[in-house]
């Protein structure tokens, strides 16, 4: 843009960068068959783009206040500014999308946006309901997380004009890590470092967004008063919140999650067998590995 000031918001955006583990997907899976350098780029570029709109988002709606241990755009600016951000940050993905010249990628990127949109509503009208589903949170994460995930990874394929039985094995790949990814970050909002995670332990709890965890906890018998105390009765002080993690950690609940993250990393290697052999696989691999074992 030549807008100096939208620029430096910009910058101020992607300087604290995360992971990068999506834009990432796009070009391992793109590895497999040649791919035009110039499409594979852009598309890698468009997913990260469009992951970073929805943080924009997502630190709005939550009021958050930190990011990667980064002070959020909407704590920084009013709120329309923060909407208008994410607003372009979303039509400049679609953009660099369509710089891909492919069709099939571009239905792709845009069915993904609404799954997105979709489950961030579905959350917000469902937000602070229990009894809730384990079936309702995959729906929730899979549209959160794993879409993106699975988008990245069957476009990138796609890409490389890769045969259909490798773009689907892909997908699945993306699917399952982007479930696990989910859960484990679910699980690293309890137990996690503070420092690590950018952000305050507890976040979920504070939103009243009921994770695996909580529903494991709540389905072992466990006396429900404590996070019902948080998510009904609206308790967001910090000692009610503790006390609803110190009871979910006590629980066996972490350790039920971790074992639901190490199946959906397990699917995912699974899927890669059929891809040929080379060092894209092996790097999609102890990525899956990766992914259930980290700390932030």
């Amino acid at each position: 843009t030549e807008d100096e000031q939208l620029s430096d918001i910009a910058w101020s955006l992607f300087s604290h960068r995360g992971k990068l583990i999506r834009p990432a997907l796009v070009i391992l899976s793109s590895g497999f068959h040649p791919a035009a350098a110039g499409q594979v780029t852009a598309l890698a570029a468009a997913v990260e783009m469009l992951h970073t709109a929805t943080l924009v988002h997502d630190d709005l709606i939550d009021s958050a206040s930190l990011r990667r241990g980064a002070p959020t755009l909407n704590s920084q600016w009013n709120h329309s500014i923060a909407v208008l951000i994410g607003d372009y940050l979303f039509s400049r993905a679609a953009a660099l999308a369509a710089e891909t010249g492919n069709i099939r990628v571009v239905n792709i990127f845009s069915q993904t946006l609404t799954i997105i949109c979709d489950g961030e509503l579905r959350q917000h009208f469902n937000r602070e309901q229990l009894p809730y589903s384990v079936d309702d949170y995959y729906r929730r994460i899979f549209a959160k997380t794993a879409a993106l995930f699975a988008a990245a990874t069957e476009a990138g394929a796609i890409l490389s004009n890769a045969p259909q039985s490798e773009i689907q094995a892909l997908r699945d790949y993306g699917h399952n890590v982007g479930l696990a990814f989910q859960i484990v970050d679910d699980v690293l909002d309890l137990v996690g470092d503070e420092d690590k995670m950018g952000k305050p332990a507890g976040s979920d709890l504070r939103q009243r967004i009921i994770t695996l965890p909580m529903l494991y906890f709540l389905s072992q018998g466990s006396d429900p008063t404590v996070i019902r105390r948080v998510i009904d009765e609206g308790h967001r002080d910090t000692a009610s919140v503790q006390a609803a993690i110190n009871a979910i950690r006590a629980s066996g609940a972490i350790e039920a999650a971790l074992a639901e993250a190490r199946r959906f990393s397990q699917y995912a290697q699974e899927a890669l067998q059929t891809l040929p052999v080379n060092q894209n696989r092996q790097i999609l691999s102890d990525l899956a590995d990766f992914i259930i074992k980290r700390d932030y």
